[in-house]
């Protein structure tokens, strides 16, 4: 009977230093990484050659980062998973046209999912809740009134850039709220 109790206590302080070490990134590393995506942004700014300022018809979604950010901690993980997901979905179609290195939209996709991947890991198991589908939707019309209407043009990619970097600027302020919350 008393190696059960030590089994279960001992099962329970693993699971549980588990738990935290994969949030342990949340509180350390995703900062860093966010800093290295609006490092790879501005670099990809840098490289566009002469373009027409395009006027963004697909209003950004403030009132949902508002929403989110009286919500849970784990709403806003989702949330912010989720954006990060869909900022990804974005940067995997056609960029040829962008004046960008290949190398560069790699690393940002790479650093991208890994922070998804990441955070995804600090939701739980239990933690499977909906994606929020008019979030979904302002991707959605993002890829298909900036980019498809535009025929991918390296224009259009210039703001899916300037609004990604939004994005990820107010992703960083969600995860720097459940840091406090800690």
């Amino acid at each position: 009977m008393l190696n059960r109790i030590l089994f279960a206590c001992l099962f329970l302080a693993l699971s549980t230093e588990g738990s935290s070490l994969s949030c342990r990134w949340m509180d350390h590393k995703f900062r860093q990484h966010n800093e290295e995506t609006l490092n790879l942004l501005d670099t990809m700014a840098k490289n566009v050659t002469n373009t027409t300022e395009v006027e963004v018809t697909v209003a950004f979604p403030n009132h949902l980062y508002r929403q989110v950010s009286k919500s849970s901690a784990e709403d806003k993980l989702v949330f912010t998973v989720q954006v990060l997901e869909e900022v990804a979905a974005l940067f995997e179609e056609d960029h040829s046209s962008a004046s960008w290195e290949d190398s560069t939209v790699r690393n940002f996709l790479n650093i991208v999912n890994k922070q998804a991947e990441e955070l995804h890991s600090c939701i739980g198991s239990h933690g499977h809740k909906k994606k929020t589908t008019k979030l979904h939707m302002y991707f959605k019309r993002l890829s298909h009134h900036i980019l498809k209407e535009m025929g991918h043009s390296a224009e259009a990619w210039e703001v899916i850039r300037k609004e990604t970097k939004a994005h990820l600027m107010r992703a960083e302020q969600l995860a720097s709220s459940l840091h406090t919350a800690h």
